[in-house]
């Protein structure tokens, strides 16, 4: 079936404040507990409504059947198209997809996000991990990348488009991104983290 992936924003300090043995256990009740649906057309945020709830959000992402597949992908392609586009917008996202879902890219091209890599303490087993002081960063690289986007379709359609399998077309990896692009925005404007838990 293959690796699946649930992707929340957390209020860091509230994580941290859990003792580091329950905290795996306290982001797997936040992202199958209130918030998860099994409507697998599912897209967009999904909050908590208990009080005291409220230190983090779940985020499903279009088109993906909250499969990891889809991410990688993403990368895949981006790894096919990456050489023709134009040098601004491949800077910023080389760097946006390399912090959040196709890591390793500076080891192949020289042209990684360049964030520090940081253990995770948490005992989990996580995807992402992507502390808050980082959010504010890979946020800039996506309102840079976004409002070029458009300039990557026909590159992409010429080198990455295939007729079958995940992330065929430009619409589905601007869907992609603009998804993740969501997701840091507002991790940003909460001062929270992003967390991708392996299901």
């Amino acid at each position: 079936m293959g690796v699946a992936t649930e992707v929340l924003i957390v209020d860091w300090p509230r994580v941290e404040a859990t003792a580091p043995a329950a905290r795996e256990e306290l982001l797997i009740d936040a992202a199958f507990g209130e918030v998860y649906s099994d409507d697998l057309s599912e897209h967009g945020w999904s909050w908590p409504s208990q009080p005291g709830e409220d230190w983090y959000g779940r985020y499903a992402f279009r088109n993906s059947l909250g499969s990891y597949k889809p991410h990688f992908w993403a990368g895949h392609r981006w790894d096919h198209v990456r050489d023709f586009v134009e040098p601004t917008v491949r800077e910023a996202l080389d760097r946006f997809n390399d912090a959040l879902f196709w890591h390793g890219l500076e080891d192949t091209t020289k042209a990684g996000s360049g964030l520090p890599e940081l253990p995770c303490p948490w005992d989990a087993d996580l995807l992402l991990w992507c502390p808050p002081d980082h959010v504010p960063v890979i946020a800039g690289w996506w309102r840079q990348a976004a409002p070029r986007l458009e300039s990557v379709r026909e590159p992409f359609t010429r080198h990455a488009a295939e007729p079958s399998g995940w992330i065929r077309d430009f619409a589905s990896f601007a869907d992609l991104l603009t998804d993740w692009g969501e997701v840091v925005v507002q991790a940003e404007r909460r001062g929270w983290g992003v967390v991708a838990l392996r299901c």
